[in-house]
């Protein structure tokens, strides 16, 4: 089932409409979020209930066995240091690519800047909601309000495994941005290039991991900006903060649109791949 096309938005609203946005609440009961479609991986249990505890221990397990903690515990806290190093070269209206628990979306309003989450797993999206943010219960890979009209995306806490193709979703980015709008990206901290199948895992030992296996990446610097260069991309800035890696990328205005086919499209919009987790490297 395809997830509602509503956006959901706090009321009163904390802060102004983002591209194609409705000016008033979302239909419904003010602040509630409307059911997202059914998702293989991230709507599985122990991601809902670490979004809600608050806390992990919560992992992606690799079919070697190799376990990658997930930091439940900083993304449901306020937004830090590292993160505003990033929201503050935030340009014109953002979109927040798997905005988890919403602390981003949050910290850019408060910042007094226009800006929409998406995410689906409806536990994320009701938390945005709670925290006074906007957000829709979509994949990037699915029709978007403001396509084209975005000034920055972020690609935080390891979002560039979205689906397992770095490629793929460095031109899907380029899609949603404005001519020129600035893509800010978060890079594992260690020098890889890696796409795996994993899923969720809870890391009890009580039984086996969730749902059916997704492809997944973990990009290094170097990685990030060769795949950046090959997509027509060029950096903009490169940091450190916190023990985060982080890049600015802006596209040229003159590099050739990403050609998606109908196919292409119907299969991202329906594939746990798109999926989106708030994953630390």
């Amino acid at each position: 089932m395809t997830a509602p096309t509503t956006i959901h938005q706090a009321a009163p609203p904390h802060q102004p409409a983002a591209p194609d946005q409705p000016s008033g609440p979302a239909p419904g009961a003010a602040g509630s979020a409307a059911p997202c479609g059914p998702r293989p991986c991230w709507s599985a249990d122990p991601y809902t209930d670490a979004l809600r505890s608050g806390h992990g221990p919560l992992f992606l397990r690799r079919t070697d066995g190799w376990l990658l903690p997930l930091d439940v515990e900083r993304w449901c806290a306020s937004a830090d240091a590292a993160d505003l190093s990033v929201l503050r070269l935030c340009e014109g209206s953002v979109l927040d690519v798997g905005c988890g628990p919403g602390r981003l979306v949050a910290a850019l309003a408060g910042l007094g800047s226009r800006a929409l989450g998406i995410d689906v797993s409806q536990e994320a999206v009701t938390r945005t909601v709670g925290l006074g943010a906007t957000a829709l219960c979509r994949s990037v890979f699915e029709a978007l309000p403001g396509e084209g009209r975005w000034g920055s995306v972020l690609l935080l806490d390891g979002n560039i495994g979205i689906g397992g193709r770095p490629g793929a979703l460095l031109d899907r980015c380029g899609e949603l941005l404005a001519p020129g709008g600035l893509l800010l990206a978060e890079a594992a901290p260690v020098d890889v290039d890696e796409r795996v199948e994993v899923r969720i895992d809870d890391g009890r030992g009580a039984g086996e991991p969730v749902g059916q296996p997704f492809p997944w990446a973990r990009v290094g610097a170097r990685a990030l900006l060769r795949y950046a260069a090959h997509a027509g991309w060029s950096r903009a800035a490169q940091w450190e903060s916190g023990g985060r890696s982080f890049l600015a990328l802006r596209r040229s205005r003159t590099a050739p649109p990403a050609v998606r086919t109908a196919s292409h499209s119907a299969e991202a919009a329906k594939s746990p791949t798109v999926s989106h987790s708030q994953c630390s490297a």
